[in-house]
């Protein structure tokens, strides 16, 4: 195992370097905007390429998860209609229609859905019967867009993947269930290489990757997979309300910045420059503090989720106590300014700089 994962790892490193060369000639770069402060045209490709990693993984190991035909056609449905949306914008509503589609995919050719949630709103077994399709195809339209909206800096979302796989790994491991703990490492060693690349380590900016929304989607379609699979299969590696914990940033981040927009009589689809990480920078933290403080929450997150698991605590207690902090979560985010303002004036920052924000907030 630990042979064919540095394989993976110098593999999915070529892939990089030779899909980077490929993005530059079809044009499949982004480039700087209102929202995007990035340096030059950045090769979209990060995605693709650990994709192409995972493929080979699965048709080379001949292990991982069951139904490996159904995932792949759901996955490369979204991986194309994300590099056309790369390449050329599409519509919020086709893509919504595909990730619908996939997600009934699942269900019906996978025989993949929610249907066993545990005790999770109180001492006694929820059945949820027929709304399990319904519940199913909002979870997996939701993690494919929460993923998506956190790709905002360098690092994060190839960091909160990590994350949220390795996680899945642990808890694989101790199931028992090898086949799937390995794909779960194999994913996060595949991913490695694109985090240093969006970083510029070690071969500075001028290799520097983005995902891509084809990646990007990809990764969250992947997660709910595996969540799913690990939860409702014969054997229960992961309780459903653990997997709340282990995608609980992207849920968190994905709810408040929804339920934002409505309230402001806009698209939940929307783009702005209100999510976590750009709030933690306009605080003056720094992009690579951002993500480390953003990664760390997002770990110590998903270790509550697991030891909550291991210790046996009631699913009840887990659910409201996420509820909870997504609550919390959502007051700071509403208040964010206030609170901005607040942590200016204790560390003496000029009101001139207050006002540019302020601008730059209305506008």
């Amino acid at each position: 195992m630990v042979l064919s994962n540095i394989i993976i790892f110098f593999a999915a490193f070529l892939s990089l370097f030779i899909f980077r060369k490929l993005a530059k000639i079809i044009n499949l770069v982004d480039t700087p905007n209102e929202r995007k402060n990035h340096k030059g045209r950045i090769p979209l490709v990060g995605g693709v390429a650990i994709f192409v990693i995972v493929c080979c993984y699965l048709w080379l190991s001949g292990n991982g998860m069951t139904n490996v035909g159904v995932y792949l056609i759901c996955a490369v449905s979204l991986l194309v209609i994300g590099v056309i949306d790369d390449l050329i914008d599409v519509s919020f509503k086709l893509r919504l229609i595909v990730q619908a589609g996939v997600a009934f995919a699942m269900i019906f050719f996978a025989d993949l859905m929610l249907s066993q949630v545990g005790t999770l709103v109180g001492p006694f077994e929820l059945n949820i019967g027929m709304f399990g399709i319904v519940a199913t195809v909002i979870a997996v339209v939701g993690a494919i867009n929460a993923f998506n909206m956190v790709d905002g800096i360098d690092g994060l979302l190839g960091g909160l993947a990590t994350v949220s796989f390795s996680s899945m790994a642990v808890l694989f491991y101790l199931a028992g269930l090898t086949e799937l703990f390995a794909f779960t490492i194999a994913i996060v060693v595949a991913t490695l290489p694109y985090i240093l690349m969006n970083l510029g380590i070690p071969l500075g900016r001028r290799f520097k990757v983005f995902m891509g929304d084809a990646g990007s989607t990809v990764i969250g379609f992947t997660v709910v997979w595996l969540l799913l699979e690990g939860s409702q299969g014969g054997v229960v590696a992961i309780d459903p309300v653990t997997a709340l914990w282990i995608a609980a940033i992207p849920i968190m981040d994905a709810v408040s910045t929804i339920m934002r927009r409505i309230k402001k009589g806009q698209s939940p689809f929307k783009p702005d420059r209100e999510h976590l990480h750009h709030i933690l920078q306009r605080l003056g933290v720094g992009p690579k503090m951002t993500l480390l403080v953003i990664c760390s929450i997002a770990s110590l997150f998903a270790l509550v989720g697991i030891f909550g698991q291991l210790y046996n605590v009631p699913d009840y207690v887990m659910f409201y106590g996420f509820i909870f902090c997504q609550l919390v979560y959502n007051q700071i985010m509403v208040n964010i300014w206030k609170i901005t303002v607040l942590v200016r004036k204790f560390f003496g920052i000029s009101k001139k700089q207050e006002a540019n924000e302020s601008e730059e907030r209305v506008g």
